[in-house]
């Protein structure tokens, strides 16, 4: 375990290096890539280093303690901060042991959301528009950024589809637990008789990839052009702006008309094309391995509901843990840290069992 941490505090220094050096600062990929990675190791690096200080304390008393000529008052003293840093000792090599559980190679990747309308007609469009209102605020309350790269939206000022991607140090990590079908319970504010309706939303959680982890090839690919249609202001219908790109081989399709530009256009299609085609190996991947690894937490699977949002009751519960938060409106406001660590706590649980 130790020769490990010493190798990532090897590289801890050197990306401290990296990110002061002017080259690096200059190239702002480069950049955020190192910031990201040094990020993603600091807490361990930081509980490794305090680990050793407590380590090498605890022998310094252990010489004294073992010394001649020391008086009574002095060694019950010595025993009583020997105790205590055996304590914390402790302490950090459990945590030391939970962060390395927590490491996921993809935890500090960027990702790609895409929330879809379910059934519920046009309650279930304003059920998705909910969903990316709550998820923008969750990841404005962690410094990360939200940008819009796709959306069709509903009569009622609902969506029916958004697709959007989420940027920033732990990006993947806050946001991997969201993939499913999500379940609303409440009255329908076009509803006259105050009946309670049940709307879902499909929420799909993608790894945005790295250029050189999916390649395409421009002959794999059939672009189309049309005029975008929906409300965008004037000009957005006025041009063929909005882009359709086909992936041949696998048959996945992506569309993009926000914009006014068909360039501006092009390259969200493209960053949504290259998420769902490394999405879409994983996914098969999920496919190949058994119903007992399929089961836990944060697996992936698109078609599982693993949450409901009950009005009447003010309460969010996720299925997969049966954890309950009885706040709705502070969750719906952004505030899913609770249920994330809850989550968190359970995968790493999970991990432990099937070591």
């Amino acid at each position: 375990m130790y020769e490990n941490l010493k190798e990532i505090e090897n590289r801890h220094d050197e990306l401290e290096k990296l990110i002061s050096d002017p080259k690096v600062i200059s190239d702002r990929n480069l950049y955020q890539k190192y910031a990201k990675e040094l990020a993603q190791i600091s807490e361990l690096v930081k509980s490794f280093r305090q680990l050793n200080k407590i380590s090498s304390e605890i022998e310094d008393l252990d010489k004294l303690l073992n010394s001649k000529g020391q008086d009574k008052d002095f060694l019950e003293l010595a025993k009583s901060e020997l105790s205590s840093l055996e304590e914390k000792k402790k302490a950090l090599e459990n945590k030391i042991e939970e962060l390395q559980q927590e490491e996921d190679k993809d935890a500090g990747r960027d990702v790609i959301v895409e929330i879809r309308a379910g059934t519920g007609g046009q309650e279930a469009s304003l059920f998705a528009a909910d969903l990316y209102r709550m998820y923008a605020k969750y990841a404005a309350r962690h410094n990360l950024d939200v940008e819009a790269l796709s959306s069709h939206s509903s009569e009622a000022k609902g969506f029916k589809e958004i697709i959007f991607s989420v940027r920033g140090n732990e990006a993947y990590k806050r946001m991997k637990f969201e993939s499913g079908v999500h379940r609303v319970q409440r009255v329908p504010t076009t509803e006259a008789s105050g009946r309670i309706h049940t709307s879902t939303a499909t929420v799909a959680v993608l790894v945005e990839p790295e250029e050189i982890e999916i390649n395409i090839e421009p002959k794999d690919l059939r672009i189309d052009v049309f005029r975008a249609t929906g409300p965008g202001g004037q000009g957005v219908n006025t041009t063929d702006s909005a882009v359709r790109i086909t992936h041949i081989p696998t048959g996945v399709v992506v569309s993009c008309q926000d914009e006014r530009s068909q360039l501006k256009n092009k390259a969200k299609a493209m960053r949504v094309l290259r998420a769902r085609l490394l999405d879409k190996m994983r996914q098969d991947e999920i496919s190949k391995i058994s119903n007992e690894r399929k089961s836990q937490i944060g697996s992936g699977e698109r078609s599982e509901k693993i949450r409901t949002y009950n009005f009447p009751d003010r309460r969010v519960t996720d299925h997969r843990i049966g954890f309950t938060i009885h706040q709705l409106e502070n969750f719906l406001e952004g505030d899913l840290d609770e249920m994330n660590e809850a989550l968190l706590k359970a995968e790493r649980e999970e991990k432990k069992k099937n070591r």
